[in-house]
């Protein structure tokens, strides 16, 4: 353990692996927090053993999972960071999925009933004022006259996971921040392909509202089943084409 800081040198063939297996257990057992700085490359590499190509290809895998920023320059702000906040990791690894078929369209609906029911009961207890001018905002955004679909999904997108946001938990907020991301594709091309969008738009509208009324009145029932009722409302139209998702 000399001079290494407790680092282990690798000793097995795949060692972009092993790499990654000791800042895992380092992070896992609180050795290594938000925040924290890894030595350097050069000093890293000579702790554990590998080559600093090796060793960049593990840093590399760690900051396109969004947990660590890779920093140039040197000095006290450059190398390499443990991240505090999610990172894009998780959004691009669901999109992928869901574009291979790994999940079904019923699996997202059951997982979005699920999740945005739950959070717009929350949102009635815990929204307060800014929470409900936002949505109000992104409401009057929707509608606009010319507004595209392409654009009125995009706030759609906004309008659901700033409900998340005002249940104040985080983790739910991520979540639904994500799944939203990683259906744009799918919801754009939905809208686009119903006969006329601009009449389900009405419909939507309308349903939002009365779900932002239910949380501006802190009626958590009224406005998880509100929520319930409106995400099964799109894919009712969609039934015949499992890939339109709402």
């Amino acid at each position: 353990m000399n001079g290494t800081n407790g680092w282990t040198p690798v000793q097995r063939v795949r060692t972009s692996e092993q790499v990654m297996a000791q800042i895992e257990e380092r992070i896992l057992d609180g050795r290594l927090r938000a925040g924290d700085h890894l030595p350097s490359e050069r000093e890293l590499a000579a702790m554990l053993g590998v080559s600093r190509p090796s060793l960049r290809e593990s840093l590399r895998v760690l900051e396109a999972l969004g947990i660590l920023d890779i920093r140039r320059g040197g000095g006290a702000g450059g190398g390499a960071v443990l991240l505090g906040v999610p990172g894009p990791g998780f959004v691009n690894l669901l999109k992928l999925q869901l574009a291979l078929g790994q999940f079904t369209a019923v699996d997202v609906l059951e997982t979005r009933v699920a999740l945005e029911s739950w959070s717009a009961a929350e949102a009635a207890r815990r929204a307060g004022p800014a929470d409900l001018a936002a949505l109000s905002g992104i409401l009057d955004r929707m509608d606009e006259p010319a507004i595209t679909a392409a654009a009125f999904n995009g706030l759609d997108a906004a309008f659901h996971t700033r409900v998340a946001d005002a249940t104040g938990n985080a983790l739910t907020a991520h979540l639904m921040a994500a799944l939203r991301t990683a259906i744009n594709r799918q919801m754009v091309e939905a809208y686009s392909a119903l006969p006329d969008w601009r009449l389900t738009a009405e419909t939507v509208r309308a349903e939002h509202r009365a779900i932002l009324d239910a949380l501006g009145a802190g009626t958590p029932e009224e406005a998880s089943r509100l929520m319930h009722d409106h995400i099964h409302d799109f894919y009712a139209l969609g039934a015949q084409a499992p890939s339109r998702l709402h």
